[in-house]
C-alpha cells in the first residue's frame, strides 16, 4: 500500500514565480542510471540526494493551459500543495517508483524582505507606543528591536487600565503585548508613590495569569523571569498541579508581584484562603478559548471576579475567539475593548500547507486500521525523504501517540538519526517538561527530533525553530486546526511546513478551513469531521 501523491492546490503558495519556475534536475523513477550524488549511509535521503531508485517524477502543468509542456521538478523545491495518496500502477512497484503529479493554480507576485517584515512588525517604534526607556533598553536585550502588530495595538489601552481582548494568530507575540506594558505601569506606579514595593511581601499578587496547561504556565513564568532579568526586575512564580504544594504555598507567602496559575490550582488556594487578591491590579485570562473548555474555568473566573478590587483590569488573549466565548465575555465586560491583530484568524504567509489524502484506493475497505496503515506509510515516507531537525506531529488520542512512538523508534532502533520526545497527559507533569526542555535544544548533527502529542502541545507552547508539523490525525475541533499549524512558522522570519493527513470527507473540511483562514474568516460555524 503506498501513499503519497500530490494533487492541485489554489492555497497558500508563498514563493515568487521566479523561484517557482527555475529548472531543476530530477532523476526518472524508471532511470537506472547512477548519479554524481553519494549517500552518507544514513536511512535518510533528502530530496536533493536521492539515489536513482529513490526519486520520484513529478509533473507540473499550468491549469487551463497544454499539458505537453510539463516539465519534472522536486516536490521539495514547489510549495503548498495538496498531496492525495495514490494506488501504485503495479504491485510489484516500490515506494521509489510512485508518481506524484504536482498542480500549481496560483502564483503570488514576489516580494521584497522588507514587505515580508512589516506583515509581523509595526511601522513604529517602542518609542512612539509609549515604551519607557528602560524598558525598551529590557526588550533590546532581548532581542526586541520592533514591536509586532499587536503588541503596538495593544500597549496603549493595556498600560491605560483598559479591559481588553487582545487577539491574533499563534506566534504573534502576544504574551509579550500584554506583559510588557503590564510590567511598566507598575513600574510606573511604584515611582509616583501610588503602590509601594511592600506591597509584593504579601500573598496577594498584582498581576494573576491564568493559562489552561501547566506547560504554558511555565512558558509565561520564563518570559516574566527573562524579562525582568533584562532590567525591569520584579517577582514571579507559578503555581500548578504536578508539583509539591508545600514549596509553592512557602514561596507563595514570601511574596510575588505575577502570579501564574491553572484554573484548578488557582480555585483551590482561593478556596483554602492561601490567596488573597485585595493588591490585584490585573488579571490576564491567557488562551482564553481554551480556557472556556476547563471544567474549573467559569467556577474560577467567578471567584476571581468576587475576590478581586472592582477597578481590576482584565485581559483576555487568544489566537481564535469562537462565537460563543465572544458572547459571553462581552455579556460580563461589556466595556472590554476589541484588539484584533492583523492575522486574527489567519495562519503565518510563511507557512505552507500540504494535505496528505489517506483514504486509500477505491474499493479498498476503510476502517481505522486501513486508514492508521495509510498514514503510517505516508509519516514513515516523510521521515525517509525529508528529514529536519524538529517535527511535531499531532495525535488525537494518547494511544495514538503511543503506537506513532514505536513506529518512529521501530524505523530507527539504534537512535543514531531520530530522537522521538512524547507529550500528552498520561505522563507526569515532570516528564512532559523534560521533553518540552530536550525538544528546544538544538539536535545533534544528523539527528531529527519528534515530538508525538496530543493538542496539549498546541495550547499557546511557543517551539522555537520547528520545521514541520504533521497532523497525523485530523482536529475534532476546527479551530485546534490553527493551534497545531501554528507551532511552526512563527515570528518575525520563522518559516515551516505543515502536513494534514486526511481520511474521506476530512479532504473537504480540510480545503474549507484553509480558505477561511486565507480570508480571516473565524471558524465557529464549521462543522466537525467527527
Amino acid at each position: 500500500m503506498v501513499v503519497g501523491q500530490l494533487v492541485p492546490s489554489n492555497l497558500f503558495l508563498n514563493r515568487s514565480a521566479a523561484t517557482r519556475h527555475r529548472h531543476l534536475l530530477c532523476v526518472s523513477a524508471n532511470d537506472t542510471t547512477s548519479t554524481n550524488n553519494t549517500d552518507n549511509g544514513s536511512p535518510f535521503s533528502s530530496f536533493g540526494r536521492l539515489k536513482a531508485q529513490k526519486v520520484k517524477t513529478l509533473l507540473v502543468h499550468r491549469r487551463g493551459k497544454d499539458q505537453s509542456h510539463r516539465r519534472p521538478v522536486h516536490l521539495e523545491d514547489d510549495d503548498d500543495y495538496v498531496a492525495t495518496p495514490r494506488p501504485r500502477r503495479s504491485q510489484s512497484r516500490t515506494r521509489g517508483g510512485e508518481r506524484w503529479d504536482m498542480i500549481p493554480n496560483y502564483t503570488p507576485p514576489a516580494q521584497s524582505k522588507s514587505v515580508s517584515d512589516t506583515k509581523f512588525f509595526s511601522l513604529k517604534s517602542f518609542k512612539e507606543i509609549g515604551c519607557s526607556e528602560y524598558m525598551i533598553e529590557s526588550l533590546q536585550k532581548l532581542l526586541f528591536s520592533r514591536p509586532s502588530h499587536v503588541q503596538a495595538m495593544a500597549f496603549t489601552p493595556v498600560i491605560s487600565g483598559k479591559t481588553c481582548v487582545i487577539a491574533d494568530q499563534s506566534g504573534s507575540g502576544k504574551t509579550f503585548a500584554y506583559l510588557a506594558p503590564i510590567i511598566q505601569r507598575l513600574r510606573q506606579q511604584e515611582l509616583e508613590g501610588i503602590i509601594s514595593k511592600s506591597s509584593s511581601q504579601a500573598p496577594s499578587p498584582r498581576v494573576l495569569v491564568l493559562a489552561p496547561t501547566a506547560e504554558l504556565a511555565s512558558q509565561v513564568l520564563d518570559n516574566c523571569r527573562s524579562l525582568s532579568k533584562s532590567g525591569v526586575p520584579f517577582k514571579s512564580m507559578v503555581v500548578t498541579g504536578g508539583f509539591r504544594q508545600k514549596t509553592q504555598l512557602e514561596n507563595l507567602q514570601q511574596g510575588v508581584d505575577v502570579l501564574i496559575a491553572t484554573p484548578g490550582r488557582f480555585l483551590f488556594l482561593i478556596n483554602q484562603g492561601f490567596l488573597h487578591l485585595t493588591n490585584l491590579r490585573c488579571a490576564v485570562l491567557d488562551e482564553v478559548d481554551i480556557l472556556f473548555g476547563d471544567e474549573d474555568f467559569e467556577v474560577a473566573l467567578q471567584s476571581l471576579i468576587n475576590s478581586s478590587p472592582v477597578d481590576t483590569q482584565y485581559l483576555f488573549v487568544t489566537a481564535t475567539l469562537p462565537k460563543n466565548v465572544y458572547t459571553k465575555l462581552v455579556e460580563v465586560f461589556p466595556d472590554c475593548e476589541m484588539i484584533m491583530g492583523p492575522g486574527m484568524h489567519r495562519i503565518s504567509s510563511r507557512l505552507q500547507e500540504i494535505i496528505v489524502d489517506c483514504s486509500g484506493e477505491d474499493g479498498q475497505e476503510k476502517t481505522p486500521d486501513t486508514a492508521f496503515l495509510n498514514k503510517k506509510t505516508a509519516l514513515l515516507q516523510l521521515v525517509e525523504e525529508s528529514p529536519v531537525p524538529r517535527t511535531i506531529v499531532f495525535c488525537n488520542k494518547i494511544e495514538t501517540c503511543r503506537k506513532v512512538e514505536n513506529l518512529l523508534k521501530r524505523f530507527d532502533r539504534k537512535g543514531n538519526c531520530v530522537q522521538v520526545l512524547p507529550f500528552h497527559a498520561a505522563m507526569t507533569q515532570e516528564s512532559r517538561l523534560a521533553s518540552m526542555e530536550e525538544f528546544t535544544r538544538s539536535p545533534s548533527k544528523g539527528v531529527s527530533q519528534f515530538m508525538v502529542c496530543t493538542d496539549r502541545a498546541s495550547r499557546g507552547i511557543d517551539f522555537a525553530r520547528v520545521d514541520h508539523v504533521i497532523l497525523f490525525d485530523f482536529p475534532r475541533d476546527p479551530s485546534e486546526y490553527v493551534r497545531r499549524v501554528g507551532r511552526t512558522a512563527r515570528g518575525a522570519k520563522g518559516v515551516g511546513k505543515a502536513f494534514i493527513f486526511v481520511v474521506g470527507k476530512q479532504v473537504s473540511l480540510a480545503r474549507k478551513i484553509m480558505e477561511r483562514n486565507q480570508k480571516g474568516h473565524p471558524l465557529h460555524d464549521v462543522p466537525s469531521a467527527y
